[in-house]
C-alpha cells in the first residue's frame, strides 16, 4: 500500500484529495495546524485504519515515520481575508514550510507535489494565462504575501528538483469551489452565497466586470491526481476555461438562490487581478484532462452545502480567529 503524506489536509481542498486517496487505496497521512483548516471536513476518516492525522505546523521540522512514496503540499492560506490577516504565517508556510517538505521527500526519496495558484500571475498582462508567462506581481502590495510565498515556493521546488534530483510537481490551481469551503472566506462564491441566503445585498468590488474562471473541486481532484502521476515537472494550470464576470456572476447566485438581492458596489482593493483564466492546453495534451463540471451544476451542488449549514454557522461574521497564532 502506498503511503502519502498530504499537508493542509483539514482544508476545502487537502480534505477532498484525503477522500479521493483513500478511495484509490493508498495509506494517507493528514497534516494540519488547523490555523484555517477545520477538523469537521476529515472526521469522516478518523475511523478508518488508512487514515491517520498529526496536527503539526509545517513551518517547524517535519518527521513522518516510515516510508513515504508521496508528498502533496497543500499547507497555506488561500484566501484574500487570510493571507491579510496572518501575512508572516503565509510566507513561512510557503518558504520554511515547503523547504521542510522538500528535505523529508528527499530523505524519504518521495515525490513531491506543491499547490501553487494562478495567483502566480498576478494582475494578468496576457490572456489567458499560459504556464509560460511570467505573471505581474507587486511584490510588496498586500496580496505579495500570498503571491510571492507561491513564486518562492515554485523556485525552491525546481532547485530541488535540478540540484537534488528531487521527483517534483507543479500544479498553479485556479479558483475552485464546492462543499467545505468556508462561508466567510473572502472569496467571491462563499461571499455571494452567505449574503444571499441572509438575506444581504450581494458585494461587488470595482464595476463587476473583472473575470473569473471557477473550477469545481473533484474536477481539480482529478487534475491534481494525474500530474502526481505523470512525468511532468514543470508548472501545469488545473482550472476551468470557463470565465465569466463578476457582474453576471451575481446574477447567477440571485436566480440561482431564488432571491432578490440588490447588488452593491464597493471599491476595488489593491492589486486584486482584472481578469483570470487558465490556458489548460499543457493539461490536456500531458493529462487528458479537461475540466467536466459545468458551472450550473456544481453550483448547485455548492448552494445545497452552505444550505445545510446551521443558522449560527450562517450568521457568523468571522470565520476564524488567528489571534493565538499572532505574535
Amino acid at each position: 500500500m502506498k503511503r502519502i503524506l498530504i499537508t493542509g489536509a483539514a482544508g476545502f481542498l487537502g480534505s477532498h484529495l484525503c477522500d479521493r486517496f483513500i478511495k484509490e487505496g493508498y495509506y494517507v497521512v493528514g497534516m494540519d495546524n488547523l490555523i484555517t483548516g477545520d477538523l469537521k471536513n476529515i472526521e469522516h476518516l478518523f475511523k478508518l485504519e488508512h487514515f491517520e492525522f498529526y496536527h503539526h505546523d509545517i513551518t517547524k521540522f517535519v518527521h513522518i515515520p516510515g516510508d513515504l512514496d508521496y508528498i502533496l503540499h497543500f499547507a497555506s492560506p488561500a484566501s484574500p481575508i487570510d493571507y491579510l490577516k496572518i501575512p508572516i504565517q503565509t510566507l513561512k508556510v510557503g518558504s520554511l514550510g515547503t523547504h521542510n517538505l522538500l528535505g523529508l521527500a528527499r530523505v524519504k526519496k518521495a515525490r513531491i507535489l506543491i499547490a501553487s495558484t494562478s495567483e502566480v500571475y498576478g494582475d494578468p498582462l496576457v490572456h489567458p494565462q499560459t504556464e509560460e508567462y511570467y505573471g505581474n506581481v507587486n511584490t510588496i502590495g498586500p496580496r505579495g504575501v500570498y503571491d510571492e510565498a507561491k513564486r518562492f515556493q515554485e523556485s525552491i521546488t525546481m532547485a530541488y528538483h535540478t540540484f537534488h534530483g528531487v521527483e517534483t510537481r507543479i500544479v498553479r490551481i485556479f479558483n475552485t469551489y464546492g462543499p467545505r469551503m468556508r462561508l466567510n472566506d473572502g472569496r467571491v462564491i462563499p461571499a455571494f452565497i452567505g449574503q444571499a441566503l441572509r438575506g444581504e445585498d450581494l458585494t461587488i468590488f470595482g464595476d463587476g466586470m473583472q473575470t473569473r474562471s471557477f473550477c469545481y473541486v473533484d474536477d481539480q481532484v482529478e487534475g491534481i491526481f494525474r500530474l502526481l502521476h505523470s512525468d511532468y515537472v514543470y508548472p501545469v494550470n488545473i482550472g476551468n476555461p470557463d470565465e465569466i464576470t463578476i457582474k453576471d456572476f451575481a446574477e447567477e447566485i440571485i436566480k440561482l438562490t431564488g432571491t432578490n438581492q440588490k447588488v452593491v458596489y464597493h471599491p476595488l482593493p489593491i492589486n486584486d487581478p482584472l481578469q483570470r483564466q487558465p490556458d489548460t492546453t499543457k493539461a490536456k495534451e500531458l493529462l487528458g484532462w479537461e475540466a467536466k463540471v459545468n458551472r450550473s451544476e456544481g453550483m448547485k451542488i455548492t448552494y445545497d452545502y452552505f444550505r445545510s449549514l446551521s443558522p449560527e454557522e450562517l450568521s457568523k461574521e468571522e470565520h476564524k480567529d488567528f489571534s493565538s497564532y499572532i505574535k
